[in-house]
């Protein structure tokens, strides 16, 4: 009799241990905490963010035309180590007022003079010979610039030649809290719940064609993740550079797309991710 009892019992456990079982299987999806999905981005398939660093001419005589031609808004990352930006004013106030964004790349650009590579970093803006204060200063002294230009309080930043630290100092820590996000310039298309908001990866675009470039946006739709091209040159003015025949190629994709793709400034995607 005890051994029946016992047989009863253990039959009684295995049939509650795959009840539970079963019910972990409904409840808790497998893989990412977050499913991405056709859905994820604000109703779409993916996000793309199309920035633009330095504050160069071109970008208003060639990239902003050709946005708007579109309907598309792009992220304008200015600096002002060219001294250009006293004849710009006005129209980046236009470009910001028809909903393009404005984004926060320090004053004077500075970069680590002490890497390879860096022969064109001026002594007097050698990040290798700044402080931490010095850096946050310039920077919060941009935001003052921008707000004046554009009105608006909130801002997304971009580190100058992805620089993140002053030798062992990460100089964006001491005031995160003054950013939605800040872009980096790591080759990456990540999740939705996998983004670095304080560090967000980028494709820099040097010499790309359109085929290239749409290839990396079908790549996105195909995984449903977050897709940050970064540019400098559109045509000219930057050793780093697209033609306007590649960039023209790859905003009209976009569009032709746009059922499905999420065209947005940075900060808006920022702020949904958030």
């Amino acid at each position: 009799m005890k051994r029946n009892l016992n047989k009863i019992t253990m039959k009684n456990r295995f049939s509650t241990k795959q009840i539970i079982t079963f019910l972990f299987a409904i409840f808790v999806p497998a893989g990412n905490a977050y499913s991405q999905t056709s859905t994820t981005w604000n109703g779409k398939s993916c996000a793309v963010v199309l920035t633009y660093d330095d504050g160069l001419n071109i970008d208003l005589s060639n990239v902003i035309p050709a946005l708007d031609s579109l309907g598309l808004k792009g992220t304008f990352y200015i600096s002002d180590y060219f001294d250009g930006l006293k004849a710009q004013i006005d129209g980046w106030r236009k470009a910001a007022a028809e909903g393009h964004e404005l984004g926060n790349h320090t004053i004077w650009h500075p970069c680590d003079g002490s890497l390879p590579g860096r022969s064109f970093v001026k002594p007097d803006y050698d990040l290798h010979t700044y402080t931490v204060n010095r850096m946050d200063n310039e920077i919060l002294e941009m935001n003052n610039i921008l707000k004046a230009i554009d009105g608006k309080d909130e801002r997304t930043f971009a580190f100058p030649c992805g620089d993140m630290k002053i030798h062992d100092s990460a100089y964006l820590d001491y005031m995160k809290y003054k950013f939605i996000a800040a872009r980096g310039v790591t080759p990456e298309m990540l999740p939705i719940d996998k983004v670095n908001l304080n560090n967000v990866g980028c494709y820099m675009e040097n010499g790309a064609t359109a085929d290239e470039m749409i290839e990396l946006v079908k790549k996105a739709m195909q995984t449903h993740t977050l897709l940050v091209f970064l540019f400098h040159g559109v045509g000219g003015e930057h050793n780093i550079n697209v033609s306007l025949q590649a960039h023209s190629g790859l905003l009209h994709f976009l569009k032709q797309n746009d059922k499905d793709i999420w065209i947005a400034p940075m900060i808006d995607v920022a702020k949904f991710i958030k």
